[in-house]
């Protein structure tokens, strides 16, 4: 099976599908990540690069499409904001693939807002990120309400409300062997 996460900027697709495929014992890819090593950049220059939204969401869905079919099974995907579904929908109809959208509040997604350099690397600015918050969690907000169209075809949602990172893959795993049955 490969499982990919899909939602939002901060939902917690990463941290969720890291200790989702540790306990699982299956492979964990960032598809950010995989943008890096494939195009030997940073994110920040893939998107100087590629200034289109629509050309990157493109070379996002081949890149999980090749994956796909490179590790065909026992794998779990934490895939970065791809918004246009014809990127996407024809792969989470694939057998293999059990497609997951998670969720949550706008005001949990700020408590996990970070910002990045050009170098990707982190940068917990607490001070700057409460200054600017009714921006940032307008811009959630808008996040989220555009998701719900893109992501209409992933049947399967599942809402974090901030629970422990260990709940959310317990609770997770259980959703998983449920769909497995119902496949």
């Amino acid at each position: 099976m490969i499982i990919m996460l899909f939602g939002i900027s901060n939902v917690g697709k990463t941290v969720t599908g890291e200790k989702l495929a540790e306990k699982l014992k299956y492979t964990f890819l960032d598809l950010d990540e995989e943008i890096k090593k494939r195009f030997q950049t940073t994110l920040e220059k893939f998107m100087h690069d590629y200034p289109f939204p629509h050309e990157r969401y493109k070379i996002k869905g081949k890149i999980l499409k090749d994956l796909i079919y490179e590790y065909k099974d026992n794998l779990v995907i934490a895939v970065s904001p791809i918004y246009n579904a014809r990127c996407f929908n024809s792969l989470i109809d694939m057998e293999q693939v059990t497609a997951i959208e998670l969720q949550d509040s706008e005001e949990n997604i700020f408590a996990r807002l970070v910002f990045s350099d050009e170098n990707d690397n982190i940068d917990q600015d607490d001070v700057y990120k409460q200054q600017h918050k009714d921006y940032y969690i307008k811009d959630i907000h808008k996040d989220i309400v555009y998701a719900r169209r893109i992501f209409k075809k992933i049947q399967n949602k599942y809402f974090i409300n901030n629970q422990p990172v260990n709940q959310v893959v317990d609770e997770l795993i259980v959703m998983i062997q449920n769909i497995s049955m119902n496949k």
